[in-house]
């Protein structure tokens, strides 16, 4: 199964984004320690997450869902690195 980035920038101040991480969460493995992005292990397209997921948001927010490989680099904490090497798999 693959494992995919999730992005996205909510526009709308004040609204309750609950159901767009309640449907984050139903993706199967899921890794949130940055604000805006999470990583989830689905077996999902990359289209049906983007599509499940845009139900829970407003017209002028943005979405990103990317497919993460093995080429990756940044600055987190140990536990973050060892959930990515574990769902890579």
């Amino acid at each position: 199964m693959p494992v995919y980035c999730v992005s996205y920038d909510l526009t709308q101040l004040g609204r309750d984004y609950a159901s767009l991480h309640d449907e984050l969460k139903r993706s199967g493995a899921w890794w949130h320690h940055l604000g805006t992005t999470w990583l989830v292990h689905t077996s999902e397209a990359a289209e049906q997450l983007s599509t499940r997921l845009r139900r829970s948001l407003d017209d002028n927010d943005s979405l990103l869902v990317i497919k993460v490989g093995r080429d990756y680099a940044g600055w987190l904490p140990q536990k973050a690195w060892d959930w990515i090497e574990k769902q890579l798999q």
